[in-house]
């Protein structure tokens, strides 16, 4: 009889247990405010005016006036960006695992050096070997083995002449990548002010897949991803569930570059550049930041002042608000909707040279997206 009650309180204590559990989790799910969500901007109206009012290169990213064409034509995918923002938010809001990918601080592993130069002691003569060539190895020491995630890219090049876009080019511009998202950039002073602690290292490791390249007298490919399809004379996208795909061709207009947000449809996902503004190529947007902007879109983040008024949002908590880009390199402070700007942030539209981090709550955003259960769960290993 003591057995049988002894199992009963046992059997109680689990039951209630799981219940407790249920409970919280119902509770948490609860807690998940998708209200202030919105998908639909003025982005239409306002990037038009930016390139009609002025004749020299501005910073152009149409990724949200392409976001509003996807939108129109998928009618499907509204639902899947509220999804996957309710997904990001229950990721942001509960407690990362530890180990996963790029998965906010404590959330990776952190290798030992290795011996990679072979003289038999692993030493910080180890550290970042040949990683981003000699004109960026100012930003080491840093241990390669650090990275906990690895996104390969292909990249796709339509080129009026072979050799347009060179090889030094690609290679500058994953290394600007790695540099980037490793919160390595040189321009960042040693004092950020106010934003000091907020600049994130994403833990995310760019490598080159493959190279396409294919030529064309086409002058230019506007922004309705011709470029993305070999029937239109383009190159078509390889398996975007594992491999970032980038196609580099002239775009026209003006416009820098666009990218294609988590959720729309697979075949054109990926991110499209300009050129001139692809790799270091010299210039106010000449130093490969466009594509670290763009890829910031692929990684589901918005443009730091929400592409609307003071009330409206980039869905970050450590980003202040804001009612429009900046451009050129601000005076520090910049003050709208009565805070500092965050004008240094690769999400702004400021000259190359004078953006240079991401923010926790960015990387937060990205990592929802290779959490499992996340959209681009698919590239971790």
């Amino acid at each position: 009889m003591k057995k049988l009650i002894l199992a009963f309180a046992a059997l109680s204590f689990i039951l209630t247990s799981c219940s407790n559990n249920e409970n919280d989790i119902t509770s948490e799910q609860s807690k998940i405010d998708m209200s202030d969500f919105y998908v639909y901007t003025n982005a239409d109206v306002d990037e038009t005016s930016k390139l009609t009012a002025t004749k020299s290169p501005i910073k152009s990213c149409y990724t949200m006036v392409n976001l509003n064409r996807l939108l129109k034509e998928n009618p499907g995918l509204e639902k899947k960006m509220y999804d996957i923002e309710y997904f990001t938010r229950q990721f942001i809001a509960g407690k990362k695992p530890t180990g996963t990918p790029g998965g906010g601080p404590g959330g990776g592993t952190t290798d030992p050096i290795v011996d990679t130069d072979g003289d038999g002691t692993p030493d910080s003569s180890d550290l970042c070997p040949n990683e981003i060539g000699p004109s960026y190895n100012s930003g080491c020491p840093d241990n390669i083995n650090d990275y906990t995630l690895t996104i390969p890219l292909v990249i796709n090049i339509i080129e009026k002449s072979p050799g347009q876009v060179t090889d030094a080019q690609i290679d500058s511009q994953i290394a600007i990548l790695n540099i980037d998202f490793d919160n390595r950039n040189l321009n960042k002073p040693d004092d950020l002010k106010i934003f000091t602690g907020v600049d994130a290292d994403f833990d995310i490791k760019f490598t080159k897949h493959i190279v396409n390249r294919v030529s064309s007298k086409k002058k230019n490919w506007g922004t309705r991803d011709a470029m993305k399809f070999s029937s239109q004379g383009g190159i078509d996208a390889t398996d975007t569930s594992t491999y970032l795909n980038i196609w580099v061709c002239e775009i026209g207009r003006g416009i820098l570059g666009y990218a294609q947000f988590p959720g729309g449809p697979e075949v054109t996902d990926g991110v499209v550049i300009g050129p001139d503004y692809f790799g270091e190529t010299g210039g106010n947007y000449g130093h490969g930041r466009t594509v670290t902007h763009e890829i910031g879109h692929w990684l589901n983040l918005r443009h730091i002042w929400g592409d609307g008024g003071c009330s409206d949002d980039d869905f970050v908590s450590d980003t202040p608000s804001s009612d429009g880009p900046n451009y050129g390199c601000p005076a520090y402070p910049t003050v709208n909707c009565n805070s500092t700007d965050m004008t240094m942030n690769y999400m702004d539209y400021v000259y190359d040279d004078c953006m240079y981090m991401f923010t926790n709550g960015q990387k937060d955003r990205a990592s929802a997206l290779f959490a499992i259960g996340g959209y681009r769960y698919s590239f971790v290993d």
